[in-house]
């Protein structure tokens, strides 16, 4: 890619102009943020979303009753108050939330139960499809 150049000053045929540009830095640079969006972008939602309430904040109100999971010290798990295995909680889970999709769900973990066992619910209701779960905590005091 030259251009001849008139440095004389006699005539002006023998100026062109140089109608190509050079895409090769852009096509770097794009190659480069395309894999950095291909490693990243799994690692964003492999995680479970939680709302997590503060401790110190108001209690709110739900504008309906919520569906409460239990984890016991034991590891069982309970809807409302009705033990269930960890095997049928994501269709259990499924056949409420099929009358109401948008029922508020929190999971309880008594304080002696271990965090893989919370994490093994929170997973299954991830599986079941619920996309919003809410933590309970007790107020201080």
């Amino acid at each position: 890619m030259s251009m001849a150049t008139n440095l004389s000053g006699q005539g002006s045929d023998r100026f062109h102009a140089m109608g190509d540009i050079n895409v090769t830095p852009l096509v770097d640079i794009m190659l480069v943020l395309l894999i950095i969006f291909m490693v990243t972008a799994p690692l964003m939602t492999q995680g479970v979303e939680i709302d997590l309430p503060q401790a110190e904040s108001k209690v709110l109100a739900p504008q309906e009753e919520p569906l409460v999971i239990s984890v016991a010290a034991d590891g069982m798990t309970y809807i409302e108050e009705r033990a269930v295995p960890l095997a049928e909680l994501g269709d259990k889970v499924m056949a409420i939330r099929q009358a109401n999709p948008e029922k508020a769900i929190y999971v309880r973990g008594d304080l002696a139960a271990s965090y893989g066992a919370v994490m093994v619910v929170m997973a299954g209701l991830q599986q079941a499809g619920v996309e919003r779960v809410g933590l309970l905590t007790e107020q201080p005091g």
